[in-house]
């Protein structure tokens, strides 16, 4: 029997596969626990439709994600930092910090997740601070550290 996966099934196959199991196994596991249905030529024909508008949503958040890296290339964001005596930085600034800046700023909605900080910016100076938004795009966001 051919059964279209709901759910990713261990050892079987991921969401939206056609599969052959036996007969046993689809109506006493797969089709009870709904994990699958039988592959109906109604339920191949949804399956294609489900596919292709989730193809149309990626290639949307692609697009989005392109765009919205432009825009943060092009607005570098400005914080301050106190200063020890001998000039030297006190404190750190973290990704926290740089999100509200940026929304502030230049208006951008970045979520602190998405900055690619393995830790604190501790130095004064001009920082390029990556920010994932995509699997596929990473934008680089300049980040100017002056004393306070």
């Amino acid at each position: 029997m051919q059964v279209v996966l709901l759910e990713d099934v261990k050892t079987l196959g991921k969401k939206g596969e056609v599969v052959k199991v036996n007969d046993g196994y689809a109506r006493n596991f797969i089709l009870p626990k709904k994990l699958g249905v039988e592959a109906t030529p109604k339920n191949l024909n949804d399956l294609k439709l489900q596919n292709a508008n989730a193809e149309k949503k990626a290639a949307e958040q692609l697009a989005a994600a392109k765009a919205l890296a432009e825009r943060i290339e092009k607005s570098p964001i400005a914080l301050t930092m106190k200063a020890g005596d001998n000039g030297k930085a006190f404190g750190s600034i973290s990704g926290k910090e740089i999100a509200v800046a940026a929304a502030e700023q230049a208006g951008l909605e970045i979520d602190k997740k998405k900055l690619v900080l393995p830790e604190p910016l501790k130095t004064f100076g001009t920082h390029e601070v990556p920010v994932k938004l995509h699997k596929d795009v990473t934008a680089k966001l300049t980040v100017k550290i002056t004393e306070a």
